[in-house]
């Protein structure tokens, strides 16, 4: 059951799930607000709830918003591209083989066949960037797997609209954002170990952030970091 509770100018979604606890989310680029709560929670409680948070949902939504964005990209010669958080120059090159990507000093060279298209280059370089994230994942989690006492089934990695990473617990599989290529690999290694935390604790609870601070103890400024970073033009924080 889907409704919506109005605050102020600010409207927020709510939805009623077979869940035990009340959960607040605010998504990028615009600061949509949605509370996901459990069916017998009645509507005068949960917008209590909502007016007690107005503080911190009114600071995500100026965060969002003053957040640095990229320019779209047109896969033109001297275009910067981010791999791992250092720029490259793109320099496209056009040959009769197999479209690739390649980095050679400060260079991104993107070979494609004659005449591809914008949206043709576009695919052969996000492929690149999920390649390049699929590689550096696997040691990362081998890594946090004894040092946490848990277990990722599966990892995945997808191009995500408003997140950096997701877990199902239950199925213990995480989810990467393929964004995260482009960003330092301490950014990486923050998610990583956000998402498997998750696996001890589903939660954004202080039992989650107690966890955090175990396992990462300046995960608050690689999380700060990375959402100062700018973000893809089409999206959004996390």
């Amino acid at each position: 059951m889907t409704t919506q509770i109005e605050l102020g100018d600010i409207t927020v979604d709510v939805v009623l799930k077979d869940i035990k606890n009340i959960h607040l989310s605010v998504y990028p680029p615009n600061g949509r607000v949605k509370i996901s709560a459990p069916l017998r929670m009645d509507m005068d409680t949960i917008r209590v709830f909502a007016i007690s948070r107005l503080g911190w949902i009114k600071q995500q939504r100026k965060k969002f918003r003053e957040q640095a964005r990229e320019t779209p990209r047109e896969y033109l010669d001297l275009e910067s591209h981010y791999v791992w958080g250092k720029r490259y120059l793109l320099k496209v090159i056009e040959v009769c083989e197999a479209p690739s990507v390649e980095l050679k000093h400060n260079k991104m060279i993107l070979r494609v066949r004659p005449g591809t298209a914008d949206e043709k280059k576009q695919a052969v370089v996000d492929a690149w960037y999920r390649e390049q994230l699929k590689k550096a994942i696997p040691p990362l989690i081998a890594k946090w797997e004894p040092l946490m006492d848990v277990k990722v089934e599966r990892f995945f990695v997808q191009r995500m609209k408003t997140k950096w990473g997701s877990c199902n617990h239950k199925a213990r599989n995480i989810r990467l954002n393929t964004e995260l290529a482009k960003k330092p690999p301490e950014c990486l290694e923050y998610i990583i170990i956000h998402e498997m935390t998750h696996l001890l604790e589903p939660t954004h609870n202080s039992r989650f952030i107690a966890l955090m601070d175990r396992f990462m103890s300046k995960w608050q400024f690689y999380r700060d970091r990375l959402n100062q970073l700018p973000v893809s033009h089409e999206n959004w924080i996390y």
